[in-house]
């Protein structure tokens, strides 16, 4: 038992330091997704522009070849759509992408110099200003390392194939494609990624800052939760084991629900509130050994209605989740419940946190009553299935019922008073 309630907590404290180490890998991967989407967004409006350009050439605003234009739009055009394809068709968000965007300007760039020579050369910083935007200094680095080398094969493919409508400047040999096209379009390179290697250290940092901030307010927020919670369970004379219990249970039937590791943990904390309202229910009538009274039961049944109280004003998904938990917990999937909702009126999370409540308040020993055994408890909540339960809660209950009996085995109630 000692051993098995160690290796609970000890899960559960790696869970919980975990989840705040991934905050910032999370968070960062949401601004990067964010800059993919930007980013192809801005190729797709390139690729606008470079058709208008086609068609004035087609009609003959502009003597240049149709068909080496064609050609080489038609190539700008295939890359310009692989950010496209991978970031809004695929939804592939993995950080080899920020390289393969970066790299499919670096070739478009690298075409346009190649084919349009002089004519393109405003392009040279694109791709330094879409690597800029990740705030990845490995990207910045990457996206300068590659931008110079099609600076110099654009140079020397655009000068010995004789490509370029275009040429402001004739050059005679290929050291005057060094002297006066490679090493000047080089020199601007280095210096414009200087700059965006500043510009990305000063908003990694800042970014930075601002997730140590986010993450250290969650944290807080979070123990703050816990704290009210366990004054929640004290003032009715429970242990705090109760609502460690039901945090655990939301957070196996939150998994097997599909919700991603930064929801469950949201959901984990939330459900430790449910019974925060009991924080506004005379002692009198929380602590009677007898029956309730119908009066004194209607008061009981308030509690749901001061905990949204509570919560009402309070902002943050976290704790609007615990608003949400803390004022339907008690309703049930046919509509007999405190407040009479039913089905999927309500929120899926409060389903969660019902099923979890009961089972373990049906296992619990109070000094009012003894608890259910686990197989007394299971064949309740099956039972009620599509009464007070969800169905579909009750079929996640029933797949990883093995997880809760560890969890009830791992965490018993230390004392009752």
């Amino acid at each position: 038992m000692d051993g098995e309630t160690t290796v609970l907590r000890e899960n559960t404290a790696h869970v919980n330091n975990a989840y705040l180490n991934n905050q910032k890998e999370l968070l960062f991967k949401s601004k990067r997704v964010e800059a993919n989407k930007i980013v192809s967004k801005a190729m797709r409006i390139i690729l606008l522009l470079f058709l208008l350009i086609w068609i004035l050439n087609a009609v003959g605003l502009y003597k240049m070849d149709i068909t080496l234009t064609t050609l080489c739009f038609a190539s700008c055009g295939f890359f310009m759509m692989v950010p496209t394809l991978l970031i809004n068709v695929l939804d592939i968000q993995k950080e080899y992408v920020d390289y393969v965007v970066v790299l499919c300007t670096v070739l478009v760039v690298g075409i346009l110099c190649t084919f349009l020579s002089s004519f393109m050369y405003a392009f040279l910083p694109f791709p330094l200003f879409i690597a800029a935007m990740y705030s990845n200094k490995r990207v910045v680095t990457f996206t300068a390392i590659s931008s110079v080398i099609m600076t110099v094969i654009a140079n020397i493919l655009g000068y010995t194939l004789n490509f370029s409508p275009v040429e402001f400047i004739h050059f005679s040999c290929l050291q005057d494609v060094f002297l006066f096209s490679i090493l000047p379009s080089t020199a601007i390179l280095i210096a414009i990624s200087v700059i965006a290697f500043y510009i990305v250290d000063r908003n990694f940092n800042m970014l930075n800052n601002a997730i140590d901030s986010d993450i250290e307010t969650k944290k807080n927020q979070k123990e703050l939760i816990f704290s009210f919670a366990e004054i929640s369970e004290n003032k009715s004379k429970m242990t705090g084991e109760h609502i460690k219990r039901v945090a655990e249970y939301c957070r196996v039937l939150g998994k097997a629900s599909g919700f991603t590791d930064e929801y469950v943990e949201k959901l984990a904390t939330a459900a430790m509130m449910h019974d925060i309202g009991k924080l506004m229910i005379d002692e009198n009538i929380l602590d009677k050994t007898s029956r309730l009274t119908d009066e004194e039961y209607a008061i009981m049944k308030n509690h749901v209605l001061y905990g949204e109280a509570l919560l009402h004003n309070t902002t943050g998904e976290l704790l609007e989740l615990a608003r949400v938990v803390a004022l339907q917990h008690h309703e049930k999937w046919d509509g007999t419940g405190y407040l009479g909702m039913k089905g999927t009126e309500i929120a899926y999370p409060a389903r969660i946190v019902a099923l979890a409540d009961v089972f373990d308040a049906l296992m619990s020993t109070r000094y009012y009553k003894e608890g259910w055994s686990l197989d007394e408890a299971y064949e309740e909540i099956v039972r009620c299935s599509g009464t007070h339960f969800d169905p579909d809660v009750v079929f996640l209950f029933i797949q990883h019922f093995e997880d809760f009996k560890r969890i009830v085995r791992a965490i018993p109630d230390q004392q009752i008073y």
